[in-house]
């Protein structure tokens, strides 16, 4: 955990930014009958059934102190789509940068292996230098900040829409994220390393377990509420 909240405590540095990743499954449905539009007086009207068409998974990338972010949409999410959208990061999104340091959580595709089994070892190599990972620790996925992206996203972008298939859902993800980026919209992020071991309760540098406060320990009750129970029998 501490990893992840030192790096985005870090000054920013456009020669190593921060970007946090991660990958989102979607359920893709089409309306079985066609929708009423608005008349005067009349809103817009949708049929509750629908046709499901398969699913997608989308890949996202967030720079916080830039407020930018990019989505993909693939039909998968393997090894190899992962390989392929990191490697548009190094070429595409951060080209001058010497290291782009990627915030993500313990996928079992979200490793450099993943560049071996997609590119030839030479291109797998050339990205993988370009490229520093920091994990969220287990059952930590809310420490990246995509997270809250991803839910923005949701109800902006996807609560009242029926999405039938990938091409549509990529006009529609690249038209939000071009409002988000715009506006360079991002996340204040207020968490920090030192609330953590308030929050975790770390021993301090000078302290001992002995001197933490010992937990409640379980055992018969005090013997002046067992003679109140005797009384009140």
């Amino acid at each position: 955990m501490e990893d992840v909240l030192d790096v985005y405590a870090e000054p920013d540095d456009p020669l190593r930014p921060v970007v946090c990743v991660d990958e989102y499954p979607l359920a893709l449905s089409a309306p079985s009958r066609p929708d009423l539009p608005m008349q005067p007086g009349q809103p817009a009207r949708q049929d509750y059934e629908y046709q499901r068409r398969g699913s997608c998974s989308r890949f996202g990338a967030f720079q916080p102190r830039a407020g930018w972010r990019s989505v993909q949409v693939r039909d998968r999410r393997t090894a190899q789509d992962f390989a392929h959208f990191l490697q548009t990061l190094v070429d595409v999104h951060f080209p001058q940068a010497e290291i782009i340091r990627l915030v993500l959580d313990n996928l079992n595709t979200h490793t450099l292996t993943a560049l071996y089994q997609t590119f030839p070892a030479a291109e797998a190599r050339r990205i993988a230098r370009k490229l520093e990972f920091h994990y969220t620790p287990p059952h930590g996925s809310w420490l990246n900040m995509i997270e809250i992206e991803w839910s923005v996203l949701a109800h902006q972008c996807f609560k009242r829409r029926r999405l039938p298939d990938i091409p549509t859902v990529q006009r529609e993800v690249d038209a939000w994220a071009a409002r988000r980026n715009a506006a360079k919209a991002t996340v204040h992020w207020c968490f920090t390393t030192p609330d953590a071991r308030r929050a975790l309760r770390y021993p301090a540098p000078s302290e001992t377990a002995a001197d933490l406060p010992a937990p409640p320990a379980a055992g018969p009750a005090p013997e002046s509420t067992q003679e109140e129970v005797q009384q009140l029998a």
